[in-house]
């Protein structure tokens, strides 16, 4: 047995909290049996008190020099040395090399700010230059000590990048959408980046200046229906799904690809794929990597045996890519060959034993022998990454403030190829979730790995650094999905319930200066999805750091009476939206769709639980009715009783309108309630229940922007978007 005070003690050294709010506003304590679990899956030996002092001895021996500084631009540079008492600071230099190339040196003897060894504390020396923003390298050099110790400081801005837009107070409006969702007459049975291209266009030319879009990470080409965008294979890749197949180039310089593609079968299994109305994904995966493979032998004769400069532009991708688009691609193509002779090898932890890790010697033999589909993999991610471009480019000729703005997943997938090359930057013995409340009374667990914050503060953040830029990449902006977890995240032990957890604590000053600069350098403007329980100390962190706060109608009510805030009174730096993915849509959350469809799959067993879920939800409606009448916004025609009033385009409207006059910087709108669908994308708590991720929009994007119902709304949109606040 581990003494109870002494787990504790661990627990506040390793950042595990013991106690959270709950949902009802209870003071909750932690389970001690969870804290050794997660501290086990930390990497410290918890098997007795004494195996635990040890292992916690070993990971917090104090280094001489942090492994890591991050300052804000202005901020004082004073350097914590950790040194004995009969340390001679006439023994130290310092040489600082700059991101931008210069050198900096000084001595430590002429710097020192305080010394507190006597009182086990360290000896504080500072570099009185300003430094750029930037990663920087520090050596501190000792007399007689071959090899210097080293530092990163990182100098940040004090908040992330606006666009001149933004800083000036214009009011943006766009659409964020579901890309699998977009129907034409050309994509392949899935909305691609060529659809996308057609969205940005129709948008742009009717006053939007953004496109938001559901993550677009790399998924399991090999296993198709593994389909949820927040729990992909990679979150630094593309998913290749998206590929428009008959813009990449090369599809025009090959006769066998066009042959094929034109053949009466293939063509009728396109049109049955376009005229389904959910995605069917293993069709999908067919028919493109029936085709995709075609293209890249084309490009491999056309250009790269001619070392054209579209294939030096490859192979500059390929460069910068590294290990890390190595990784990609050889998890991918193993996916695919072991998926060819084994049945139901849905992610790694299914492959055979010698392939279970990256770093094997099997799978070296694997990349020798199999080169031509590896590098199969890398240009199609090549391909990918040069659509979304494409589309970011377009946005930008058409004047969008914003253009893209892409979705950042909490996680990846146990199952995928981080987590099959995961050097320690992962937990894989807990996983991500949230603690139970109201809606979710079990809790959730979400099968997602998290981040080690010891590995981060020890690799000086790199992971999380290549994580921003890979995700920043072509967009104008980012949404951070449960931005909460930059300063604490719910983890649930390996194997046990969602309840049985415990937040842990992210450096949540360091990873919201870092996202400034990489902010900047990308120019990127940041939304943090901040919706749940949110601590009082993170709101004013991510106010201070430039992020603009989520705001979603439904849930913003006065803690008083139940009534709905004015959107008038929203803050400026947020991102208003009426729905989200996980939420009915506009008709279904009027009608109760997500109640009747709740009782149906057997969520909501308690029936006495659920008819106060319809009695909240007329509530809601009389209260939103109320709201929009004050505001000036309810047509005449559209009655006032709750009981009495359908969900129909008028009050559809009104309903958007009304939330678009409000303050927020940014408006989010659903190509859904455009068309007054009534199928959610997303059932939060089912697998199989429902298809989730699967359902499409209803109609044509062609059709949809000849709508006059839209046409007039998009023209209210930007004209009372374009007065909002004032």
């Amino acid at each position: 047995m581990i003494n109870e005070n002494y787990v504790k003690e661990v627990a506040n050294i390793a950042g595990i909290s013991q106690h959270y709010i709950s949902a009802w506003g209870e003071d909750t304590s932690v389970k001690d049996s969870t804290i050794i679990k997660l501290l086990s899956a930390m990497g410290y030996d918890s098997e007795s008190e004494e195996a635990l002092s040890k292992s916690v001895d070993k990971k917090h021996k104090s280094e001489v020099l942090e492994p890591v500084l991050v300052l804000q631009q202005g901020q004082p540079v004073e350097i914590a040395l950790q040194l004995g008492v009969s340390a001679r600071e006439s023994d130290f230099s310092w040489r600082l090399h700059t991101e931008q190339g210069d050198v900096l040196e000084g001595y430590l003897q002429s710097q020192i700010v305080r010394d507190d060894r006597a009182n086990g504390g360290p000896l504080v020396f500072s570099i009185s230059t300003s430094l750029p923003y930037g990663y920087h390298q520090l050596e501190v050099l000792r007399k007689r000590r071959k090899s210097p110790y080293k530092m990163a400081i990182i100098c940040t801005p004090d908040a992330c990048f606006k666009q001149e837009a933004l800083l000036n107070g214009q009011k943006l409006w766009g659409p964020s959408i579901q890309l699998y969702t977009l129907r034409t007459q050309h994509n392949w049975g899935i909305g691609d980046f060529g659809d996308l291209k057609q969205l940005v266009s129709e948008i742009a030319s009717r006053g939007g200046n953004f496109v938001g879009l559901n993550p677009i990470h790399a998924l399991f080409p090999a296993n198709p229906e593994a389909a949820s965008p927040y729990s992909p294979s990679s979150r630094q890749w593309l998913n290749i799904m998206y590929i428009d197949v008959s813009s990449v180039p090369e599809f025009s310089l090959s006769k066998q690809a066009q042959q094929m593609v034109g053949s009466l079968p293939f063509q009728q299994r396109l049109q049955k794929a376009r005229e389904s109305h959910w995605v069917n994904y293993s069709e999908v995966s067919a028919l493109k990597m029936s085709v995709l493979p075609l293209l890249y032998q084309e490009f491999k004769q056309r250009h790269l045996v001619e070392n054209s400069q579209r294939a030096q532009s490859y192979l500059n991708f390929v460069e910068q890519g590294g290990e890390s688009l190595l990784i990609q691609a050889a998890f991918d193509a193993l996916h695919a060959q072991l998926s060819e002779d084994l049945s139901n090898v849905w992610g790694w932890p299914a492959f055979p034993e010698q392939y279970r890790r990256f770093d094997t010697r099997a799978v070296r033999k694997f990349i020798e022998q199999h080169e031509e589909e590896v590098n199969l993999y890398m240009y199609l991610q090549w391909v990918a990454d040069c659509q979304v471009n494409e589309v970011q480019v377009l946005a930008k000729q058409k004047e969008m403030a914003i253009g893209l703005y892409r979705d950042l997943a909490v996680g990846v997938s146990d199952s995928g190829s981080e987590a099959w090359a995961d050097e320690g930057n992962l937990v894989m013995e807990a996983s991500t979730g949230a603690p139970p409340d109201i809606l979710g009374p079990l809790g959730q667990n979400w099968g997602l790995p998290p981040l080690n914050p010891q590995s981060l503060h020890a690799s000086a953040y790199d992971a999380y650094i290549k994580l921003l830029r890979a995700n920043m990449r072509h967009c104008g902006a980012l949404r951070i999905d449960h931005v909460l977890g930059l300063m604490r995240l719910w983890w649930v032990p390996k194997e046990d319930s969602a309840a049985e957890g415990a937040y842990v604590n992210y450096p949540v000053k360091d990873m919201l200066s870092i996202l400034a600069l990489e902010s900047h350098r990308s120019q990127c403007s940041i939304i943090g999805e901040d919706l749940g329980t949110v601590p009082d100390e993170i709101v004013d962190e991510l106010s201070q750091a430039g992020i603009h706060s989520y705001k979603v109608f439904f849930f913003e009510r006065s803690s008083t009476d139940g009534g709905y805030i004015s959107p008038k009174h929203y803050k400026s730096q947020s991102m208003a939206t009426i729905c989200t993915h996980d939420m009915p849509t506009l008709r279904g959350f009027w009608h109760c769709d997500d109640l009747k469809m709740g009782k149906e799959l057997g969520l909501y067993p308690d029936e006495l639980q659920l008819k106060r879920l319809f009695d909240d939800r007329l509530a809601c409606k009389q209260a939103i009715l109320d709201s929009v009448a004050w505001h000036g916004y309810l047509p005449e025609h559209v009655g006032k009783d709750a009981t009495q009033v359908a969900m129909d385009s008028s009050l559809s409207e009104a309903l958007q309108v009304h939330v678009a006059a409000g303050a927020s910087a940014l408006l989010s709108v659903q190509l859904e309630d455009w068309l007054e669908m009534d199928k959610p994308v997303n059932i939060p708590g089912t697998v199989d229940e429902y298809p989730n991720w699967r359902r499409k929009l209803t109609v044509n994007l062609d059709e949809l922007f000849t709508r006059d119902s839209v046409n007039r709304l998009t023209e209210k949109l930007t004209q009372v978007r374009r007065n909002a606040g004032n």
